[in-house]
């Protein structure tokens, strides 16, 4: 566990998030692993299924891992204020929600596919295999969310480390599936999403089990919960911004997806296979940022704002030179990674256009998500919900709508750098105006 209320800041923080990094990296690798299998093996339309399914899973999930976040927001203000009685309390209230929501969803999502598809006009030859894919993913929501949410809990806690190998376990065997369903029993894409479910599911149970045999505050013990209807309402007011805010990057992306989707599979394809090398480049940011707000959690619940703004500073610095690197990565060698999901010069080329427009521009998405860190781990998400709003649906899809009807699909790839540059703009004139750092959010919850 990391107490970040005393000692170096930059050595701890990168320790802190290099396995979130690690674990993520593994998480996206066979992602693209998966993907390149799936269309190798089974060919655009089933690649195209795959990549159609990402941002409806997001759209279905982001509300209840936002509201969980709020969760974990609490937990990381409690340890640094060395109150173990209230961390418990958080810990049980933040599963209770989530085991109640992971049913709301999985039946939600499994009844409302194909209308979602159909609304995003997914071409017709994918429409089978996306819906048949989805369908199957979605019954392990319940395992998605308990995993996310111990991991997420452990890192309120200072603990980054444990997560990494239970996730890399999961994935392996995730990988190991899809190559025997798919490349040995030749089965269709549907079995790619059984793989993810069992393999999900195998992980679910081992991590909790091993956190209980350890006695860990990450999981419940007692056969009395302790629920608190004051903590929930705390875990609310911080979450429920942060989770609008990813339903708004969510069904943002299924907009830019309907968007794509109207000029056809190839393009679809190229779209599914880009934004997957992009989920790898942008990991280092997103994951520095949630390290950054368990600093800053920890640090504000023990009033020491001295080290919060120290550790931001070094963030920014940090974010800034990898997205440079990752940019420069990308502009050079983009094509030949696009090679890995197809043979079909059309989709590659399509694809590299888009990596070469957003590519240079990471380093202002790096810049944005700091300041949402930041802003996070004081619990004042209002504000990047904000931010997400006007930047994705006053920029981002009027300008993807309104350019891909002038100059086709590269209007959609102007427009996502475009939002980003905003939302930054925006995350700076809040944080001059300094109202995150007026007090702790755990003061206020049982008064």
């Amino acid at each position: 566990m990391h107490d970040f209320t005393q000692g170096r800041i930059a050595r701890p923080l990168t320790m802190f998030a290099v396995p979130i990094i690690l674990g993520n990296l593994f998480m996206q690798t066979y992602n693209l692993v998966n993907a390149a299998v799936v269309g190798s093996y089974l060919g655009k339309e089933a690649l195209s299924a795959v990549g159609a399914a990402y941002p409806i899973v997001f759209m279905l999930m982001s509300l209840v891992i936002g509201i969980a976040s709020g969760g974990t927001v609490l937990v990381a203000q409690y340890v640094g204020a060395r109150d173990r009685e209230n961390v418990r309390r958080s810990v049980d209230t933040v599963y209770v929600f989530v085991f109640f929501a992971s049913i709301v969803v999985t039946v939600a999502g499994i009844w409302l596919t194909p209308t979602i598809y159909r609304i995003t006009n997914l071409p017709a030859d994918v429409m089978p295999h996306a819906v048949a894919y989805l369908r199957v993913y979605l019954l392990g929501t319940i395992f998605t969310f308990v995993f996310n949410t111990i991991s997420a809990l452990l890192r309120g806690m200072g603990d980054s480390r444990t997560p990494l190998f239970f996730l890399i376990g999961s994935n392996v065997l995730n990988l190991v599936l899809s190559l025997l369903f798919i490349c040995v029993f030749r089965w269709s894409v549907v079995s790619s999403a059984w793989a993810s479910v069992i393999s999900q599911g195998v992980a679910c149970f081992a991590f909790y089990y091993y956190l209980w045999r350890k006695k860990s505050d990450a999981v419940m013990h007692s056969g009395k919960v302790f629920w608190s209807a004051p903590i929930f309402k705390a875990m609310l007011r911080i979450g429920l911004p942060t989770g609008l805010q990813q339903s708004f990057v969510a069904v943002g992306q299924v907009a830019l997806s309907a968007i794509v989707n109207g000029f056809g599979t190839v393009m679809v394809a190229a779209y599914s296979a880009a934004v997957r090398i992009e989920s790898i480049a942008t990991i280092p940011a997103m994951n520095f940022s949630q390290a950054l707000s368990t600093f800053v959690g920890q640090n504000i619940g023990a009033n020491k704002m001295d080290r919060v703004h120290k550790a931001f500073g070094k963030t920014l610095i940090i974010n800034v030179v990898i997205s440079l690197f990752l940019a420069v990565v990308l502009v050079i060698f983009g094509k030949p990674i696009m090679t890995m999901f197809t043979s079909e010069q059309a989709v590659i080329d399509e694809g590299y256009k888009y990596l070469l427009v957003c590519g240079p521009m990471y380093f202002v998405f790096s810049l944005m998500f700091s300041f949402t860190g930041l802003f996070r781990g004081a619990g004042y998400t209002l504000v990047p919900m904000l931010v997400s709003l006007v930047s994705l649906w006053v920029i981002r899809v009027p300008i993807a709508y309104w350019f891909s009807a002038q100059i086709g699909t590269l209007g959609v790839w102007i427009a996502i750098p475009a939002g980003w540059v905003v939302g930054l703009a925006l995350s700076v004139v809040y944080y001059k105006i300094g109202r995150w750092k007026d007090k702790r959010v755990t003061e206020t919850i049982y008064k």
